[in-house]
């Protein structure tokens, strides 16, 4: 009976927008192509053949020295970053378009950026390098390996047999227990005196690198052995040994002092925050707020940290605000979260969930022709695809994920009682009827097949304040116009608004060593009522290095800095809600300042756009309409 009654409005929809999209072409039209004419996207840039230029290059050197962090690398991508910067300013600037110098600003801010990462992470190398201290020497192998130089087998076996021991003996200064001790000591446990003293951030960046380490050694180790009978005389018992080595000290310091109990031999880097056990401890690698300067400046943000913590803040106090509605109309009066979790227990059941994403998306697309807001091509609501996320992934992605293959995010048979229900009531109709837009069409969908089509070269400047910014700002567009009807409906739009607030808040705070993974758990507990295994997936997602300092935070400033250009623009009559949304696909990804700068015809020089303190020029936001 549940199924029956959650899934009759969006069928209803559903029919509406089939009807929409099996209409017959026009007379004379059977083609599936569409015209070609009305494909003319906006003026050519002179600059995009050097972008593709730059893209192809770094891509090259990427493949070539794949040695990551080692000597020469290293030394190679400063000198390219370096080299190309210096060309880059031989340009003509002023003999340039506004096409043109939007991705000169751009290509010169990569560049930028670039030069301070490796700054970023030659600090970082510094941290770890008592640790590490033979990581050059083992990288410099595949180094040497990349350059065609002949292997010395003898040689080279020395320099493993030489690692190897350095390796045991750093490994047994945490492993083994303090003469006074009388029991080797718990995980997480202080190492024993005279042992080096380095926070849980730095073992835990070191334990992946010693991971990355290991294995390119092992693919340096693999080009020769059996095709050289020496080389593998000499080096089968040092390889063996050194392996083993940096296996064991990887987990040695994950154990000893991360804190993370392991039984089998770590994957690195997003691998792990994948398959990360549910009860690992969350690190992270806070920047700081230096960093953070750094990466607001990259993103064209000319506001503190702490100045966007007070905009969600402000922007939480809304939703809040409508959440207590919203709640009223369902008879719970102020307690929104009793009203919450009424809507989290409508949940369809199991086998059901592809269905309803399949009408929610049809009933959005039906939605948006109603009012002929956005240009979405035919074959774009043809060619998306649905998968299901595995346990695993469910771990840190408890909420589906979209593009051109939506993956949904529902329980499993095999998954256990507590890990089904927290999936069920976290993926109930009415959170996935405000987000499956954002996924697909408007959203993330549309945003590539676009990309795609118009400015290609322009994927190499790809930023979440485009792309995330963009699909929130879709969220509250339709919450404007009144998308969502139901209170049931409007909670469920509010959950994700907080939650966008939650984010810049807590991970701004993470990222200023004001809150540790915990206390942002706890936060996304309290002020949004996650369910709390959903919100270690959403905490833990957010800190295991798959993503940049500010991608959480880009959701809601992106979206907010959209907003304020569409006053700028289309409420002015400047450009037609059609024109605007389109464009800023034609475009293509850049900071949403650049998008600004197109769009408006902003004098450009060679140091970029004048600052836009877009916070001062957002719109009111909408509250829903009394009932």
């Amino acid at each position: 009976m549940r199924v029956a009654a959650i899934l009759v409005a969006a069928l209803a929809a559903a029919a509406v927008a089939g009807a929409e999209s099996s209409r017959p072409a026009p007379a004379g039209d059977s083609s599936t192509v569409p015209a070609l004419q009305p494909l003319v996207g906006p003026p050519a840039s002179e600059m995009a053949a050097i972008v593709g230029r730059f893209d192809a290059d770094r891509d090259a050197l990427a493949r070539r020295y794949d040695a990551i962090d080692s000597p020469e690398q290293r030394t190679r991508m400063r000198a390219f970053y370096g080299d190309w910067k210096a060309r880059l300013g031989e340009i003509d600037f002023s003999k340039l378009g506004q096409e043109g110098r939007v991705d000169y600003v751009l290509l010169d801010h990569e560049l930028t950026h670039e030069l301070a990462l490796l700054d970023r992470r030659d600090k970082q190398r510094g941290e770890t390098a008592q640790l590490l201290p033979f990581a050059d020497r083992l990288l410099a192998l595949q180094d040497a390996r990349r350059d065609l130089q002949p292997v010395e087998p003898r040689a080279a076996a020395r320099t493993l047999f030489d690692v190897g021991k350095q390796v045991d003996s750093l490994r047994k200064v945490f492993d083994e227990p303090s003469p006074s001790a009388s029991a080797k000591p718990a995980a997480g446990a202080k190492p024993r005196p005279g042992s080096p003293a380095v926070s849980k951030t730095v073992a835990n960046r070191a334990a992946d690198d010693l991971d990355r380490i290991r294995g390119v050694v092992t693919s340096w180790y693999k080009f020769y052995d059996g095709y050289d009978p020496v080389f593998s005389w000499w080096l089968k018992d040092p390889y063996a040994k050194v392996n083993d080595g940096l296996t064991a000290y990887a987990r040695t310091l994950r154990e000893k002092i991360v804190g993370i109990h392991t039984s089998t031999t770590p994957v690195a880097g997003a691998e792990r925050g994948e398959a990360a056990a549910s009860h690992e401890p969350i690190i992270g690698d806070p920047i700081g707020v230096d960093g953070l300067n750094a990466e607001l400046a990259y993103s064209m943000i000319p506001y503190s940290a702490q100045e966007l913590i007070g905009i969600a803040e402000r922007e939480y106090a809304f939703s809040l605000s409508e959440a207590k509605k919203a709640a009223k109309e369902m008879g719970f009066g102020d307690d929104w979260k009793s009203a919450m979790e009424k809507v989290k227990n409508t949940y369809v059941d199991p086998g059901a969930q592809p269905e309803l994403i399949r009408n929610l998306a049809r009933q959005a697309e039906a939605f948006f022709d109603q009012h002929d807001w956005v240009t979405i091509p035919p074959l774009a609501r043809e060619d998306w695809r649905m998968e299901m996320l595995s346990p695993e992934r469910q771990r840190v992605s408890p909420f589906f994920l979209g593009g051109e293959l939506i993956l949904v995010s529902y329980p499993t048979a095999d998954m256990p009682e507590d890990e089904k229900l927290m999936s069920l009531r976290g993926n109930n109709p009415h959170f996935s009827h405000a987000t499956v837009f954002h996924e697909l069409n408007p959203g993330h969908h549309l945003q590539g097949f676009m990309e795609q089509r118009y400015n290609p070269h322009r994927r190499l400047f790809s930023t979440p304040f485009w792309s995330e910014g963009q699909s929130l700002y879709w969220e509250m567009f339709l919450w404007d116009h009144g998308f969502q009807q139901s209170p049931e409906d409007r909670l469920g739009a509010l959950f994700w608004r907080m939650h966008r607030s939650a984010r810049i808040i807590f991970s701004l705070n993470f990222h200023l060593g004001k809150m540790t993974p915990e206390q942002a758990i706890d936060f996304l507990v309290d002020k949004v009522d996650f369910e709390r295994a959903n919100a270690e997936a959403e905490v833990r997602r957010s800190f295991n290095g798959s993503y940049s300092p500010l991608y959480q935070a880009s959701y809601m400033i992106g979206g907010l800095q959209l907003r304020a250009l569409h006053r700028e623009l289309v409420d002015s009559k400047k450009m037609t809600d059609r024109e605007f949304h389109d464009a800023v696909l034609q475009g293509g990804p850049m900071p949403i300042t650049m998008v600004r700068a197109r769009l408006e015809k902003t004098p450009l020089t060679r140091e970029g756009a004048p600052a836009w303190r877009f916070a001062e020029q957002l719109p009111p936001p909408v509250p829903a309409p009394a009932r």
